[in-house]
């Protein structure tokens, strides 16, 4: 048998979150070592190298832990994989972006040569600030949704998915869904099946496909905004009763029209469809933390009509109500 190589290069980043480095190369030892039991002889190697793009031998990742040895940017690895990076804010995370020259010279000349280029967590906006996302579908994590559409209106965010893969360059969520976009890149390299015996023995769910059940809109990032604030203080207030954009405009004191362009641009859907969201957001802290019925949630959440919101929820979510109770209420100790 012919021996075939995958190699994964991990650009290592000053105050890089150390899971997105670690996780990554160990789901590829792991699913290494499978691929040698499977076939002992030739077969497949599966390796990763940790590199800077600045000449360093060590960084100083978030967690104060320094990563020494670093090699030199390769000239023969077929994905380059950009990390998170650990961050206190948006501005926070935008203003280190801007000061990452070197990273996204790299970038670009790696894709140039045809490097399949993919970012995970945060490094989704690296990718986007390089430009490589310009025209393109991509994700990033869910709670940074709202300020990268703000700052990369030519990119189309796909913030519920975990992974996407456009114009040979991918995008993955928070640092769990780095799991899902190594075992799609396992699955690439060695086959389906032996990207399901790593899954297996990393414990790792292959079936989760969004991260719509895990987001927390009062936890999203958003660039601050006097009309912004005024609609969602309106909307905490009054989510129980029915709203009309009308009301919501005249509340603000702009027109229908100024408000559903400024929602377009600052949380990319309309101003009902974020109505929904909210109350999609309420009914699933309703259901973690009360023991109420399905029809009080639903009515609490300004709805009428329970089995036309329990269909939202789904589409939201991609969880029923019940199953989102079963595995999110809070338990007894």
């Amino acid at each position: 048998m012919i021996e075939q190589r995958f190699r994964l290069g991990i650009l290592a980043i000053e105050g890089c979150m150390m899971s997105s480095i670690a996780s990554s190369s160990d789901a590829l030892s792991v699913a290494a070592a499978l691929a040698q039991i499977r076939h002992p002889v030739g077969g497949l190697r599966l390796e990763s190298i940790v590199f800077g793009a600045r000449g360093q031998s060590q960084i100083s990742t978030s967690t104060g832990l320094n990563i020494s040895g670093l090699a030199a940017p390769p000239e023969d690895i077929d994905v380059l994989l950009i990390p998170g990076v650990m961050h206190s804010s948006v501005h926070d995370l935008v203003d280190r972006i801007q000061r990452m020259q070197p990273e996204m010279e790299l970038i670009r000349a790696m894709h140039l040569r045809g490097v399949a280029i993919a970012g995970t967590c945060s490094g989704s906006l690296l990718l986007a600030e390089s430009g490589l996302l310009d025209g393109h579908r991509a994700t990033c994590s869910w709670w940074l949704a709202p300020a990268f559409r703000h700052r990369y209106p030519a990119v189309t965010l796909e913030a519920d998915a975990m992974v996407v893969e456009d114009g040979g360059v991918m995008t993955a969520g928070g640092s769990s869904a780095l799991q899902a976009f190594m075992l799609r890149l396992i699955g690439k390299a060695g086959g389906e099946e032996l990207a399901q015996q790593t899954a297996r023995m990393l414990l790792i769910d292959p079936e989760r496909q969004s991260q719509a059940p895990y987001v927390a809109q009062a936890l999203m990032e958003r660039p601050r905004n006097s009309l912004s604030e005024k609609a969602e203080h309106f909307l905490m207030h009054e989510l129980h009763r029915e709203i009309s954009v009308g009301r919501l405009a005249e509340h603000c004191g702009t027109s229908e029209r100024s408000l559903l362009r400024h929602f377009r641009a600052h949380h990319g859907v309309s101003p009902l469809e974020h109505i929904q969201h909210l109350r999609v957001e309420r009914a699933k802290a309703l259901l973690e933390t009360t023991h109420l019925s399905f029809d009080e949630i639903v009515e609490r959440c300004g709805y009428n009509d329970s089995a036309s919101f329990r269909k939202l929820f789904k589409r939201a979510t991609a969880m029923t109500p019940g199953d989102y109770r079963e595995r999110y209420r809070l338990r007894p100790h």
